[in-house]
């Protein structure tokens, strides 16, 4: 760190989101009035015109992948450009509400490390709210993260959990057993979901399950193995 980084980054992972990025830039702006911070638009290869709908601005700076990677990499990418104290992570659909993010901040100033938030209201489909319950319930007791909504992309985070995440397809589910497997403090807050107006949703049963499950093993055996020491102070 140094005397030009601001005090929070917020990355927001982009993939086709024409009609949404100037709202949500917007809102963020407002969101985030009086505070010293900087937006990281990841395009995750946009085939619209998601990049040329982001207003251009001293605080937004934008990575742009070749190609589609997926919403893991694009948080990771993201990430690992952040530059502040504190990162945010928000979707770029419209779904989350950047006016959650000081409530956010606040759980970081009271002592928690990583601070997600949980939607309380979900303005999604059954079948889709049905799922995610399923599999948070499974996930949460299975890695022991005690978090009841990882889906949910709105969190913070002090720079120094960054560290704690590795990079690999469908990290973006396990951040919370990630930090706290590394001896980090996380907390949960509930925070708004808006229902989707415009793009089209990216989630889809398919595989999903199957692949989150060889996920959650794989996440389940590297927490058990993680080197775990403390240097003795002189």
């Amino acid at each position: 760190m140094n005397a030009g980084s601001p005090a929070v980054s917020v990355v927001v992972p982009l993939f086709n989101e024409e009609e949404n990025v100037p709202i949500l830039q917007a809102e963020l702006t407002a969101a985030l009035g009086g505070l010293d911070y900087e937006i990281i638009f990841v395009d995750d290869g946009s085939s619209d015109q998601t990049v040329k709908r982001i207003a251009p601005e001293p605080r937004v700076r934008l990575v742009r992948f070749e190609r589609n990677a997926g919403q893991s990499a694009a948080m990771y990418a993201g990430l690992q450009s952040a530059r502040g104290a504190v990162a945010v992570l928000i979707d770029g659909d419209l779904q989350n509400d950047p006016a959650d993010i000081p409530k956010l901040l606040a759980g970081i100033e009271g002592g928690a490390d990583l601070v997600c938030g949980f939607r309380a209201q979900r303005k999604d489909t059954v079948v889709k709210r049905i799922t995610s319950r399923v599999a948070n319930f499974v996930r949460s007791r299975f890695t022991k993260d005690g978090v009841r909504d990882t889906g949910c992309t709105l969190k913070a985070m002090k720079r120094e959990c960054i560290g704690a995440l590795l990079p690999f397809k469908g990290m973006h589910r396990f951040i919370p057993a990630l930090v706290k497997g590394a001896g980090y403090r996380l907390v949960e807050i509930p925070v708004n979901h808006r229902p989707r107006k415009f793009g089209q949703s990216k989630y889809g049963l398919g595989n999903r399950a199957l692949r989150a499950t060889t996920d959650m093993f794989g996440v389940r055996w590297l927490l058990s193995r993680r080197l775990n020491y403390r240097v003795r102070g002189e």
